[in-house]
């Protein structure tokens, strides 16, 4: 999504209006810093390579 021009403050945004949920001035700024946090995170689970292998569960157990 990097090549893409990925704006997170857009998408906080539009995820508010799409879940009729307003998001105080104040507190913006940290829900953009967050959402950069877990986009982070999440790129480096997804750069994990995984053998061919792996199958998907059909049901997740704890």
């Amino acid at each position: 999504m990097e090549g893409q021009g990925f704006d997170l403050e857009e998408y906080v945004k539009q995820m508010g209006l799409l879940l009729d949920l307003e998001i105080a001035d104040e507190y913006f700024d940290g829900v953009v810093a967050n959402f950069e946090r877990i986009k982070a995170i999440a790129n480096i689970v997804n750069s994990l390579p995984l053998p061919e292998e792996i199958e998907v569960a059909p049901i997740f157990e704890p």
